[in-house]
């Protein structure tokens, strides 16, 4: 069994974020640790209640800004509580904890750190405590931190929750596309601009920034057709390209290093994206001020990036929310989504 280091706080003993877990190769290529909580729901698993799950997201990492979009855009609020976290000041690195509530603890679950309910759920757990996390507020364990699939769940699964004429996100005549896409996008979009950033060799390096911007041109080929990535709807696929969209020019490109493009240079992503940031589902989720500094500290540095200086003189919405001209690709310009009770 693992070693484990722990320290006190406020009376909890708490484990230390673990730093030696091995997800970069020999040749210095990263590769992302795996979910381990990836149970399904339904039938003799996870059983699919209302109020029995507890989402706890943060505002910096897009893969839990996928389930926090998702929830609200079907209407999920009442059935599924929800929660952020972020890091705290410790001496150590002790993972994600509940800073934005009362004395640091979760009103629900009554802990103040995340990985309370990782280690509840199995104490021998030696990887990252990950968001987006779902918990199982009858037991207080970690029941699902499964990204690639949790808003899948939350589309299929918890259906008979939604609200009423909720958007069909990941309508069966398109699953099999989607899927698809999905992969694509995780291992040239979403993953790789983590792949650039935490690799360990030029060879690494360039393999990934290649893919990367490789990918955004088929991006932007692709959308000077359609209006979103599948057709006239918005569907899974664009929510989980929207949240790297939504931090590359403001934040990813400090870890890609030499810019090739910024988004703003995309002209038929760029418009997409605002098309999408303009649903109120992912207005509401989308946290520029905190993409932009995440350490939310203005002052004190000797150097400061310019977003750190100018914040609050930036006005975000209004770039985001300007006029974007793509209702024209869609034969139903006045709908953004499918709903379901149109489905079939």
């Amino acid at each position: 069994m693992a070693d484990f280091e722990y320290e006190i706080v406020n009376g909890r003993k708490i484990r230390v974020r673990p730093t030696e877990i091995q997800e970069v190769d020999n040749n210095g290529f990263f590769h992302r640790q795996k979910n381990y909580f990836t149970e399904s729901f339904g039938e003799g698993k996870n059983p699919v209640e209302k109020g029995r799950y507890h989402l706890v997201w943060a505002k910096l990492c897009h893969w839990s800004n996928r389930a926090s979009i998702v929830r609200e855009l079907l209407g999920l609020e009442d059935a599924i509580s929800i929660s952020r976290v972020s890091h705290g000041q410790h001496e150590k690195n002790l993972g994600w904890e509940f800073t934005e509530s009362e004395n640091n603890l979760d009103p629900v679950l009554g802990i103040q750190f995340l990985s309370e309910a990782y280690y509840k759920a199995d104490d021998t757990y030696t990887g990252r405590t990950t968001v987006p996390a779902l918990i199982d507020i009858t037991t207080g364990k970690v029941v699902n931190n499964d990204y690639h699939k949790l808003t899948n769940y939350f589309e299929v699964e918890f259906r008979p929750f939604h609200k009423k004429n909720a958007p069909d996100l990941y309508p069966e005549s398109l699953r099999k596309e989607i899927d698809e896409l999905n992969d694509w996008l995780f291992d040239n979009i979403n993953n790789g601009v983590y792949k650039t950033t935490l690799c360990s060799s030029k060879e690494a390096y360039w393999d990934a920034y290649n893919s990367f911007y490789a990918a955004m041109d088929i991006l932007e080929e692709r959308l000077s057709a359609r209006r979103f990535l599948h057709g006239d709807y918005v569907t899974d696929s664009d929510v989980r390209l929207y949240v790297t969209l939504a931090r590359l020019d403001i934040r990813y490109t400090w870890q890609l290093g030499h810019t090739k493009q910024r988004l703003i240079d995309y002209p038929n992503l760029w418009n997409y994206a605002k098309d999408l940031y303009q649903i109120p589902a992912f207005r509401h989720n989308t946290y520029f001020k905190d993409f932009a500094n995440p350490t939310s500290q203005k002052t004190g540095a000797t150097f400061e990036t310019f977003n750190a200086r100018f914040l609050e003189e930036i006005d975000f919405d209004a770039y985001w929310g300007a006029p974007h001209n793509r209702a024209h690709l869609s034969s139903d310009p006045g709908s953004k989504f499918l709903t379901e009770k149109q489905e079939g």
